[in-house]
This record gives C-alpha cells, structure tokens and sequence, in this order.
C-alpha cells in the first residue's frame, strides 16, 4: 500500500507509540487503517494528510508549503493534518493571507483556502483540548471548534499502558 512507513522510520517516544499501537490494534481496526491512503478527495475537496507535494511526510507550516500545496491541489478547498496546528491559509491575488486559526474562528469558503483542523491528541499549540473542523460545502463555511475532555486520564491511561512519559506531559501540556 502506498504510504506504509516502516516502524524503523520512527525513532525515539514516536517509535514507542507506534509500536504499542501496532501490538493493541484489533485485526479489523488494522484493515481499515490499511485501506487509508495519505491522499485523496471527496465532493471537491482536496485531502492530504502531510501536503499537496509530499502526502506522508511534509509538515505544511511555512508560507512557501502552504502555496505549494495550494497552487498543486486540484480543488479549491484543501484540508491537511500532520502539523497538529490549526491553521486557515488562503491565496488570493497571488498572495496568502491567514494563519493560525483559534477556536470559534469561522469563515466562508472563497477562493483557494486550505484548512488544517488541528488535532484531537497531540496538539502544538498550549491548548490541550481536542480540536475538529466543521466544513459545511452547501453554505461554504468552515468553523473550527475546541472541546474539553480529561486529558488527565488519558495520560494516566498512557502512563499505565507505559508509553513514554514525555508523551502523556506533552499532552497535558498542549505542546
């Protein structure tokens, strides 16, 4: 399948990660995650989970790999992930505007935009909440959201399951 990363390709608290969810994962679980491939597009929308240019692997959060991936999507609306930052980033006239997108933010889909939702684990950005987009085509908005839930006990379920203790801070952290 192309995508498939080797868990040699991993290293350190991310290698560990992998690892264990390689060992907990149901057969049925694997298959669907098997069948995911790192680019695609539903209902005029492009979907990547790295970029435009590298779908595994690129993190799109320079202004340089935002344009990339804008100007080689072949749809207008672009959702990423990777990152685990949100961001809303449009081209218009030759020029990207928008950034960072904080919880609440919402805005019409107009011109070439790409949206990364953020992340529900993992986040970058000191907020420890999870994170999720709502895209509505028929309207042609975009709001991101945020949304409480104990990330307490998920890091004590991570420390228990012994995954790396750098990743359970990290997400209490949000960072």
């Amino acid at each position: 399948m192309r995508g498939t990363i080797d868990l040699d390709e991993f290293s350190g608290d991310a290698g560990a990660a992998a690892r264990w969810t390689r060992g907990v994962l149901t057969g049925e679980s694997r298959t669907f995650l098997d069948g995911l491939e790192p680019a695609g597009e539903r209902a005029d929308v492009a979907l990547y989970h790295g970029s435009a240019r590298d779908p595994v692997w690129e993190y799109v959060l320079s202004d340089e790999a935002a344009a990339a991936t804008l100007a080689l999507s072949p749809h207008e609306v672009v959702l990423i992930g990777h990152s685990h930052v949100a961001l809303e980033v449009r081209w218009i006239e030759d020029a990207l505007t928008g950034g960072l997108a904080a919880a609440g933010t919402e805005l019409a889909l107009e011109g070439r935009v790409l949206l990364t939702p953020r992340s529900v684990g993992q986040p970058r950005d000191g907020d420890p909440r999870a994170a999720y987009l709502v895209l509505d085509l028929d309207r042609r908005r975009a709001t991101f959201h945020r949304v409480d839930y104990d990330v307490e006990r998920t890091a004590a379920e991570m420390r228990k399951a012994r995954l790396p203790e750098a990743l359970a801070a990290r997400l209490v952290l949000g960072e």
